[in-house]
């Protein structure tokens, strides 16, 4: 309380106002003197307790910028003890207040709300890292960082939740300390909320715990629900979970131009994350893949979650760009990388997609048993695409023309019952059919120069995989495989279990690095969709998990589609589409197969490029790129590792076109891709170095190109460029085109 001098003024209403005991005025200066003295002190008392109060409120309601300023994050505690997060660009509005934290299972209090902020520290990282391989030879690393500890009342119990706000967006965790009130815990749901300021358009698949194999829906978020169960095609396995769930990485644009995508980095021993969207108030939050008992997670401190990520740009080919996931994962944990080697292939694959041949050997027996069955008594069935003499054809094709390694499937004994049945030994990953001879083709390809590349399909049966993994391993270095191709088609043994759950999480990572410690690289298909591990295990040289090519020949995919996968299913890692298709037409290669690619021939080529792989294969048959020679050039010609890469122009769903730059060349590549409707790209050629000239080999949609009616209608011409030129090229419905840019010494 302060003291007030007017306090012994005498009152000059008083009647004692004359007495003679009434202060003088030297008196009265000294007394004020004194008072004011006083005051000064508790004054300084007070401000000190003010800005103490203000310090402990900062803790509750923080700001945290990005590097650029471009971006702003609030966090703070409801009255509650709730912690909220918002996100905003340039102004813009990405993430209105959204809750977080996660329901636990049996368990008298969920880390959800009854927080206090215990301390809070900021800082920042500035550093520049290199790739093994990648659309770059340098990748900055830079992010502005707070993380915030909270204590729960009640429990005594310490959560962090960690902010890195990059130039491209944020990403967000939950740390959980070594503490004795939180040690083993199981994960009932994550309650991460991510609130739209608006019903913004999206680009969408279902949420499904077992496949990504979808094509993209394009709505309003307000249409997701009207429109799910058409969206959710059928598939070899699935599990749907919500007529609004949707899932990772989720592209967005909103009504005046910003581009949002909702993803996750660094899934390591955690289940899946989905989204779920309450279509009233457009919030959604997070949807953990269970396992087969409903459960989430189950966790041991100290851990932590995969990193939440928010990316948001005005510019779409800042979305492709952007390198946040791959920082947020740990550095490459492999001492020595020079075994891992970018790639392109061919192989006997295609035939067998579009049933030209099969993978079985016979088909005399109704079911078969290894160990039991003798191969060496049936009766070839006389398709079996992965017999010696076939393969021989594609290690010679592989070799004239420049490309590392064949791809060889159905090789192994068990095809001929391997899917549906939930068997649980259905392959051990070493016998070959009689017609297939591992050492003669190993010895052949060696003479040729040539590698291949193993297959292992697991039929979803992991149990069985890891039991045979270090054999089979083992296997293909005695044989000189250096890769491998997994697969994980179908229901997942143990039984119940979802492909994106945590067990099956780890499972893939299990494998990741086993295979690291054979110098193994790894190439898995219907896994888990990529979250940038490869940055910390490289060997991880390709994943599918998207619907690849192979659904041209199941009936097709929407022309669109591939102008949407490289903001959705690449963000998180390089994809094995397996491109390079020029026969659209299946029924020319197999009569009953009546499907036709929805893509132009120089659609084709573009790919090569925009969907960006350090594993990249010429996926159709030889005979038909012999029919189409200059156009097959651009496939021998075009790179798998680069030094720079340059987004030109991007809108999901609509267009991409991206320049590559060969690492370790001053050779260019661009590739464009179109959707439904023609159009004219215009690109400048600024990226290109300065006084120096370069000739241009450009691959286009002729003019009378059309992906349904004349898909290989394309045109070849030669021009000379250099950093001054601007180009104008016309681009077919489901077209696109291709660009070799070499320098003229």
């Amino acid at each position: 309380m302060l003291f007030r001098a007017d306090f012994l003024l005498p009152n000059h209403h008083s009647k004692n106002c004359g007495r003679k005991n009434a202060l003088n005025l030297m008196e009265l200066k000294k007394v004020k003197k004194t008072i004011n003295f006083i005051n000064s002190i508790q004054m300084k008392h007070f401000l000190l307790l003010t800005l103490l109060c203000l310090a402990s409120n900062s803790l509750l309601a923080q700001q945290l910028k990005s590097p650029n300023q471009k971006f702003q994050m609030k966090f703070s505690l409801q009255s509650d003890g709730t912690p909220i997060y918002s996100l905003n660009y340039k102004d813009k509005v990405v993430i209105k207040p959204s809750k977080l934290g996660l329901e636990l299972k049996n368990d008298s209090k969920s880390l959800l709300n009854d927080f206090t902020v215990i301390d809070s520290a900021k800082s920042t990282f500035d550093e520049n890292w290199k790739p093994v391989w990648g659309e770059v030879a340098s990748i900055r690393d830079h992010y502005n960082e707070l993380a915030v500890t909270l204590n729960q009342k009640g429990t005594d119990r310490q959560l962090v939740i960690r902010f890195r706000l990059f130039d491209e967006g944020l990403g967000f965790r939950y740390e959980f300390p070594l503490q004795k009130n939180l040690t083993y815990f199981i994960i009932k749901e994550e309650k991460s909320q991510f609130a739209m300021n608006g019903d913004h358009t999206a680009f969408w698949i279902p949420g499904d715990y077992d496949t990504q194999e979808y094509d993209y829906t394009t709505s309003k978020l307000s249409e997701i629900r009207g429109l799910t169960k058409k969206a959710t095609t059928e598939n070899v396995s699935q599990q749907s979970f919500s007529p609004t769930g949707v899932q990772t990485a989720l592209m967005m644009k909103t009504a005046d131009g910003l581009f949002i995508n909702l993803h996750e980095a660094a899934l390591i021993n955690y289940s899946c994350m989905h989204l779920n969207l309450d279509d009233k108030n457009m919030v959604f939050e997070s949807w953990l893949t269970p396992d087969a008992k409903g459960d989430k997670g189950y966790m041991q401190a100290p851990c932590q979650s995969p990193w939440r990520t928010i990316m948001a740009s005005d510019d779409a080919t800042e979305i492709l760009a952007s390198k946040m996931i791959l920082n947020l994962n740990d550095p490459c944990k492999i001492e020595d990388t020079s075994w891992i080697k970018p790639m392109k292939y061919v192989g006997v694959w295609w035939e067998m997609i579009t049933g030209k041949s099969t993978w079985a050997y016979t088909d005399e027996y109704p079911t078969v048993q290894l160990g039991l069955t003798d191969y060496a008594k049936a009766k070839p069935n006389g398709k079996h695409g992965a017999n010696t003499a076939n393969v021989k054809k594609y290690i010679d094709f592989a070799a004239a023309n420049g490309f590392s390694a064949v791809l060889v499937e159905g090789w192994n004994e068990g095809w001929e019952d391997w899917f549906g049945q939930s068997k649980d030994y259905v392959f051990d990953f070493v016998t070959p059919y009689p017609d297939f001879d591992v050492k003669g083709i190993q010895e052949y390809a060696k003479s040729k120069g040539i590698k291949i590349i193993m297959h292992h399909e697991t039929s979803g049966s992991t149990r069985n995989y890891e039991r045979h993994m270090d054999k089979a391993y083992r296997f293909m270095k005695d044989n000189g495989y250096d890769a491998v191709k997994s697969g994980y088609v179908g229901p997942i043994l143990p039984r119940g279990e979802n492909h994106y759950n945590q067990w099956l999480v780890n499972h893939y990572q299990f494998a990741i690095e086993k295979a690291a410690d054979y110098k193994i690289m790894v190439n898995a298909h219907e896994a888990i969709r990529p979250t940038g591990i490869c940055r910390t295990y490289p060997n991880l040289i390709g994943n599918e998990s998207a619907r690849g090519t192979e659904y041209q020949a199941f009936g097709g995919s929407k022309p669109n589609h591939v102008t949407i996968l490289p903001f959705t299913r690449l963000i998180g890692g390089p994809m094995d589409y397996t491109p390079g298709i020029f026969e659209m037409n299946i029924s020319k290669i197999n009569p009953e197969n009546n499907s036709h690619l929805n893509s132009t021939l120089a659609n084709q080529l573009g790919l090569y490029v925009t969907m960006y792989s350090p594993l990249q294969m010429a996926a159709d048959l030889p005979e038909n790129y012999e029919r189409f020679p200059d156009a097959f050039q651009f496939i021998k010609d075009v790179a798998v590792d680069w030094s720079e890469s340059k987004y030109l122009e991007a809108d999901p769903g609509e267009f991409i076109t991206v320049a590559r730059k060969a690492k370790g060349t001053e050779d260019w590549f661009i590739g464009n891709v179109n959707g439904e409707k023609s159009r004219t790209s215009s690109i400048t050629l600024d990226f290109l170095k300065k006084g120096k000239n370069y000739q241009a080999t450009i691959y286009a949609d002729a003019k009378e190109a059309h992906y349904k009616t004349n898909p290989q209608a394309y045109i070849i011409r030669k021009i000379k460029v250099d950093s001054k030129s601007k180009l104008a090229q016309y681009t077919a419905p489901g077209g696109g085109y291709a660009i070799s840019i070499i320098e003229l010494k």
